[in-house]
């Protein structure tokens, strides 16, 4: 039998490649509605950890990410954990230091939750992990900042999918509000809601989607499908924003104000920027694209405007100082989404897209193509996200599997981890057998405090074909 070292330099899912199922299906409110799984088939064994790194061609950092099994790590690249806290996170965020006057270590955690009974109930649908209360914690896993309870409207914070934290100090969070709103058919909906609270947990500013219904961008007749929707959580938001300073903004464009807060849709497939000083929505990117050779596998030039989008996530604009900064990077899961559901490719994958928002044309974009190997190999049909690194490399996880990874511009593959921390998937068959990653974070090393621990060993893969679990006999 293999060795543990040995099994964590193989490329991960080796057979998966030939077996992945074309097939995509609605994925629910995370944590909060009991979901219909993205079918694939993929090994029953397979190995775990990192099986391959090029310390030289990767940026070299930690990675923070949450598990199923409901801890949030921070590992270097060689897989090591250099710290863990006993809290989940959706998703765990590992805070800047300069917006938490210099402090190395701190991280926005859900702290508390509350059972199937209790705030924030979606009509009809058992529940699980609603967050009662959010904070921030210390390297030692210390409180030192929380809100929820008698603060949070209902009682319980409801935070979701998205967080962060301002220059001001203040807190702006995805949460969910169940409430009736009229002319839909269900009598309550699970709405989107943007909170800023302040440091004494004061909602400081408050934006609700249902408000905005004209503003998305539906014609008459999707507009009574929205309204008609037979899931509670309609918009099914999953990614929240600050714009911060970008190139846009300084030639002049007003919808690109450093303060504006982008989020997107997965079930409307729609991506907007909203005016914080209005509340208005300022620029948009769907719901409705051009369809054609992303649908049968043609070649595809870049640039070239954006085409369908489906049931993205992690939508942002490049931060200022990276390279392609000021452009709109998106993980598009290509999982169903739309009213009604858009058309999807019968065996395609996945997509990271890098966008310019301007133009709205397409500039940089990763497929399963992009590293030699069919379209099918890279596919999460939900959760996931894709960060640009400062060496010009994406990070990016493919959330269903549990992989992350680093690729070159050109595609290359130059870290590759597979998560070995199993758990239960919320309100799913098949007890704790799964891995699935939301979100994994870049965090520079000087995020921590100095003195953390990290390896930067080179790991290279054996080759597929040559590999066996057990010696023949």
């Amino acid at each position: 039998m293999i060795s543990r070292a040995f099994a964590q330099r193989l490329t991960p899912r080796c057979a998966r490649w030939l077996s992945r199922s074309a097939a995509t299906l609605a994925f629910s409110q995370l944590a909060l509605i009991a979901p219909v799984f993205d079918v694939s088939a993929e090994p029953s064994v397979y190995p775990t950890g990192v099986t391959r790194y090029d310390p030289a061609k990767a940026y070299n950092s930690f990675v923070i990410f949450s598990g199923p099994d409901k801890i949030t790590r921070l590992i270097d690249l060689n897989g090591h954990v250099a710290r863990e806290w006993k809290y989940a996170g959706f998703p765990s965020l590992f805070l800047d230091p300069a917006l938490v006057g210099g402090a190395r270590g701190r991280v926005l955690v859900t702290l508390s939750t509350v059972d199937a009974n209790g705030v924030g109930v979606v009509p009809g649908r058992v529940n699980l992990d609603i967050s009662k209360t959010i904070g921030e914690v210390d390297w030692d896993g210390k409180t030192v900042w929380e809100w929820g309870g008698g603060k949070a409207p209902g009682d319980a914070a409801q935070q979701h999918h998205d967080w962060r934290r301002l220059p001001n100090g203040n807190t702006l969070i995805l949460a969910n509000l169940v409430h009736p709103v009229a002319g839909f058919a269900q009598p309550q909906i699970l709405d989107d809601v943007i909170y800023e609270i302040k440091p004494n947990g004061d909602i400081a500013w408050k934006w609700i989607a249902s408000d905005h219904l004209e503003e998305f961008g539906f014609s008459p007749d999707e507009l009574r499908l929205v309204r008609n929707a037979k899931t509670a959580d309609y918009l099914h938001v999953n990614n929240l924003s600050v714009l911060g300073p970008n190139r846009w903004f300084d030639a002049g464009d007003k919808r690109f104000d450093p303060d504006n807060v982008l989020i997107d849709s997965r079930n409307a497939n729609f991506t907007i920027i909203i005016d914080k000083k209005t509340g208005k929505i300022v620029w948009s990117l769907g719901p409705h694209y051009p369809t054609g050779d992303e649908l049968t596998g043609g070649k595809k030039q870049i640039p070239r405007p954006v085409d369908q989008i489906s049931g993205q996530h992690d939508a942002h604009l490049i931060a200022q100082g990276l390279p392609g900064a000021g452009n709109l990077l998106v993980f598009d899961n290509q999982g169903e989404g739309g009213y009604p559901p858009v058309p999807l490719a019968v065996t395609g994958g996945s997509r990271v897209l890098e966008i310019d928002p301007v133009k709205q044309e397409i500039v940089w974009e990763y497929t399963g193509e992009s590293s030699g190997r069919p379209g099918w190999t890279f596919r999460s049909s939900f959760i996931s996200s894709a960060r640009r690194l400062p060496n010009g490399n994406t990070l990016i996880d493919e959330g269903a599997n549990g992989r992350f990874f680093q690729v070159t511009p050109k595609g290359e593959i130059v870290w590759e981890y597979v998560s070995p921390y199993f758990g239960s998937f919320p309100n799913g068959p098949g007890g704790d057998q799964s891995n699935w990653v939301y979100r994994a974070q870049p965090v520079p090393y000087d995020w921590a405090p100095a003195g953390t621990p990290h390896s930067e060993n080179p790991v290279a893969p054996p080759a597929l074909a040559e590999f066996r679990a057990f010696a023949a006999p």
